[in-house]
């Protein structure tokens, strides 16, 4: 993402390729951190290392692999509030409804602390983050969008991925409400947009309604 005021790691974590993000702007020494996955060590090696304390922990949706480093994260950082969807945040505390019961474990994050929904502007660490629901994925899944940046930046959980979608066959999943929302809430934004996926490397709107198989011009989107 070329921007030299905004300092940004992926930090990807075993077993599923999860991406984590750690987001500062420059001149500050707070943060976001965007989907804890199951090695949070490494994200706590990185604000360490880079001497930044995280403002707010900001999750897409509440699947095992995207808040599985919840509870290290605020062990280490009590007043840190983790900041979830409504529709996703009972997530966070029911094994079977993130996901890890039906891999035989029993995962299990801190609450939210803050609750937010579509429309809602989140500011933390310098960034002001409009937040859109888009469910279909997860059915309440948000994406957190930082309109300042130059060219605009997208944290994308598990929505729109480079040349894929995320999965629509969970329990609370639709291909018809992601496509929908991928059309009307990411793809009208600018062709130029970063999209920061959970999985996979980042890539740009313009990218997918160009050439993505299953929601792109290749699908038949018109835009």
């Amino acid at each position: 993402m070329a921007q030299s005021s905004v300092n940004l790691a992926v930090i990807v974590s075993a077993p599923f390729d999860e991406n984590s993000y750690v987001a500062h702007l420059a001149e500050r020494s707070d943060c976001l951190i965007v989907d804890p996955g199951f090695e949070p060590e490494k994200i706590l090696d990185y604000l360490s290392t880079h001497k930044l304390s995280p403002a707010a922990i900001l999750i897409t949706h509440g699947h095992s692999d995207h808040i599985a480093g919840n509870a290290a994260l605020k062990e280490a950082f009590p007043a840190c509030p983790i900041v979830a969807s409504r529709g996703d945040a009972p997530k966070l505390t029911n094994p079977n409804l993130n996901l890890s019961a039906a891999f035989g474990a029993q995962l299990l994050s801190p609450p939210a602390d803050v609750l937010v929904s579509d429309g809602d502007i989140y500011s933390a660490a310098g960034f002001d983050l409009l937040v859109r629901e888009i469910p279909g994925h997860s059915s309440g899944h948000v994406v957190f969008i930082w309109q300042a940046n130059q060219p605009a930046v997208v944290f994308g959980g598990d929505v729109l991925f480079a040349g894929s979608i995320g999965r629509t066959d969970f329990p609370d999943g639709s291909f018809e409400q992601l496509s929908t929302n991928i059309w009307s809430k990411l793809f009208t934004l600018a062709d130029d947009t970063v999209v920061l996926p959970g999985h996979g490397p980042e890539t740009s709107v313009g990218q997918e309604k160009r050439s993505n198989p299953y929601v792109g011009r290749p699908a038949g989107f018109k835009g």
